[in-house]
C-alpha cells in the first residue's frame, strides 16, 4: 500500500496551483500526511552571449511570503509547513523533495504546448524527469471536497 507521510506542494500562485492544492489537501486527509507548501522565487538574469549576470529576484520576497502563508489547510487535521526559496524552480523543488524525503510532489500545470512551451519551458516536466518520488500534476478544474467524520479519526476525500 502507498504511504504518503510527506506531500510537497509546489505553487506558483496560479489558478492551476489552487486546484492542485485542493488535491494535495484531500490526499493529506486520506493519508494523514503533512504538507510542505513551497514557492520558488526565480531570479531574473540578464542574458548576454558570453555570460549571464544576476540581477535579483523580480518577485518581492515579503509579498510572496504573505501570499504563501495565506494558503490555509481546509481541515484542522492537515499540518502545513511553509517554504519560500530563491532559485531555479524545478531544481529547487527536486532538491526540497529529496531533502525532506517527500513521498509525493503535487503541482499544477498550465498545459502549455508548442512555441510557448519551447520558449517558457515546463517546470512540471523537468520535475517529473528528476524527482526522487512520484509526481502528481494537476491541470484544469477538479472538484474536491474534503469530508471528515465528527471524531476526526478517519478523514476521506470525495
Amino acid at each position: 500500500m502507498l504511504s504518503f507521510k510527506t506531500i510537497l506542494f509546489a505553487t506558483d500562485f496560479s489558478p492551476a496551483s489552487d486546484v492542485a492544492f485542493s488535491v494535495a489537501s484531500a490526499l493529506a486527509c486520506d493519508y494523514k500526511s503533512r504538507v510542505i507548501v513551497m514557492h520558488v522565487i526565480e531570479p531574473v538574469r540578464m542574458g548576454f552571449a558570453e555570460f549571464n549576470s544576476y540581477v535579483g529576484p523580480e518577485e518581492d520576497r515579503d509579498a510572496a511570503m504573505k501570499t504563501l502563508r495565506a494558503i490555509k489547510a481546509p481541515s484542522p487535521s492537515i499540518t502545513l509547513e511553509y517554504r519560500l526559496i530563491e532559485g531555479d524552480p524545478a531544481g529547487v523543488i527536486v532538491n526540497v523533495a529529496a531533502e525532506t524525503k517527500a513521498d509525493l510532489i503535487v503541482m499544477g500545470t498550465h498545459g502549455r504546448t508548442g512555441f510557448t512551451r519551447f520558449i517558457m519551458g515546463s517546470v512540471a516536466e523537468e520535475v517529473l524527469r528528476e524527482a526522487p518520488c512520484p509526481v502528481l500534476t494537476v491541470r484544469g478544474a477538479v472538484s474536491v471536497k474534503i469530508v471528515e467524520p465528527a471524531d476526526h479519526a478517519e478523514a476521506v476525500a470525495i
